[in-house]
């Protein structure tokens, strides 16, 4: 991170300093036990504990500085050293605004550039930041977030880790509400910001699908006259945002759409479910071949983003192709394919599930498992608000309609899902209904055979990515999965 002092925080933030003001952290963290020797620790309430309670474990570890929202004392009834605000987040995104703000100054006062590339979009969000920093990182310091940091505490998070080296800045954007991008867009003013899709999970807490599309355009009206917004002219809502912006438009197109700049042409998908297509960008020379480790033919929607991306942010068509054609799955958990010794394959899809990416899922297991027996293990999707029972209804009868083998239904949340597959198909033990994925994890282990193909589908707050992990395991390994997080971190889950 830059180089900030305390003085520096308590200034930028509007808090009081109760610290001596030369101190300079080395590192911000929200979780006490990612703290090493130099860190500012951010003590905020969390979902599952207040973090102000773990300033002394921090302190122990080696912080030299905490952001609090009061004072906190040692056992002495000292007050450790601290930045005392009125909101450690809101604290929090003021520093990463004048962080990328110091940054920008010290680079163009060099000569040298800075790039900032925000992406946003209901799927998708973290595969297509992994390619694009594998893309970027060929061609200057690339800083990019863990996981899925996304929200109003990772996209600072984010920023901190880069300083006046850093060449390119990807900032993935997640939201539950209007106004949430455009906050994360003031903060980082993105020179390039994408749009992937806008589908329908957290329908229920934005108050429909418009509304979403309206909270995702926030990123492409934040862009200035000499920005570049990355546009999916094959999602038709994302298409309707070209209005929205001043910056130059670059849509993308599997589908060959009328207007696109970069296109994938003779699109297919290979006997191991991985996407092929000639490349084609907007700078007259030929096509350049790409051939994805990603499983799944709904990944050319990531892929074209990353390539556009790079594309506006001066890469050459050469290099953006093969880094896409060598880059594997980067994060954990989004279509991570594992090859048992017994011969059963194992693809954990479940950090996130929405209609849109559950169908996409679906799909690569039904084209994947020809000449297999195939099963889905499937749990709810959450926050559809009042649209949950239809659309969960939708995707049972489409595991039928895919002649899915066999479906294991995990969790009363998922339990429409279970009686529309049964009323569409008439099943028997094809499909099976669990409460829990202890139940689950002993019904997988009792039926499946060597060559089985097995998809792991869910929201993340449901953890069938844990039950995926298990059944990837050795038969004889498998043990009770444990979900490790932090005491005052909230950044697990993805944001839409």
């Amino acid at each position: 991170m830059i180089a900030l002092t305390a003085a520096e925080i308590a200034d930028i933030t509007k808090g009081r300093l109760a610290a001596d003001p030369g101190i300079v952290p080395a590192s911000v963290v929200t979780d006490s036990r990612e703290v090493v020797a130099g860190s500012m620790y951010v003590a905020k309430p969390g979902e599952n504990a207040d973090g102000h309670a773990y300033v002394g474990a921090a302190f122990a570890r080696g912080a030299v500085l905490a952001l609090t929202e009061r004072e906190v004392l040692d056992d002495d009834g000292v007050p450790y050293p601290a930045v005392v605000v009125d909101d450690a987040v809101l604290a929090m995104g003021a520093l990463a605004a004048e962080s990328v703000r110091r940054i920008r100054a010290v680079r163009a006062a060099r000569g040298e550039q800075f790039t900032v590339i925000g992406i946003t979009g209901s799927a998708g969000k973290t595969t297509t930041k992994d390619l694009l920093a594998g893309i970027l990182s060929r061609a200057g310091a690339t800083v990019a977030p863990q996981g899925s940091y996304n929200g109003e505490i990772g996209v600072p998070l984010t920023v901190f880790g880069a300083d006046s080296g850093t060449r390119f800045l990807v900032i993935e954007m997640g939201a539950t509400g209007i106004g949430h991008i455009q906050y994360l867009a003031d903060m980082v003013k993105p020179d390039i910001g994408a749009v992937l899709g806008v589908g329908t999970a957290h329908a229920g807490e934005f108050g429909g699908v418009e509304n979403i599309a309206k909270a995702k355009g926030e990123l492409v009206e934040a862009l200035g006259e000499d920005g570049t917004a990355v546009i999916n002219l094959d999602d038709a809502r994302v298409a309707a945002m070209i209005t929205r912006t001043r910056a130059k438009v670059l849509g993308t197109t599997a589908t060959g759409a009328a207007g696109a700049a970069v296109e994938a042409r003779n699109a297919d998908i290979s006997e191991s479910g991985h996407p092929e297509f000639d490349l084609v960008l907007p700078d007259g020379g030929p096509s350049h071949p790409v051939r994805s480790k990603l499983i799944g033919a709904h990944h050319v929607t990531n892929l074209l983003a990353a390539a556009a991306s790079a594309f506006a942010a001066g890469i050459s068509g050469s290099d953006i192709a093969a880094s896409l054609s060598e880059q594997s799955p980067a994060s954990r958990w989004r279509m991570e394919r594992t090859e048992r010794a017994d011969g059963v394959t194992i693809i954990n899809d479940a950090y996130n599930a929405n209609p849109e990416s559950m169908r996409a899922a679906l799909r690569t297991l039904a084209d994947l498992g020809h000449g297999r027996r195939t099963w889905a293990v499937l749990g709810a999707m959450l926050e559809l608000g009042e649209d949950s029972i239809r659309e969960h209804t939708a995707v049972g009868t489409q595991v039928v309609r895919l002649n899915i083998s066999r479906l294991v239904v995990v969790g009363r949340e998922a339990r429409a899902l279970y009686i529309s597959a049964i009323q569409e198909g008439s099943w028997g033990n094809e499909c099976s209904f669990t409460e829990t994925a202890d139940e689950a994890y002993e019904l997988l282990q009792a039926e499946l055979q060597p060559g089985d193909l097995v998809l792991f589908k869910s929201s993340n707050g449901i953890g069938l990515r844990h039950l995926g992990d298990r059944i990837a395991l050795p038969p004889q390994a498998g043990t009770s999965a444990t979900t490790a997080a932090g005491p005052a971190a909230n950044e697990g889950n993805e944001l839409l």
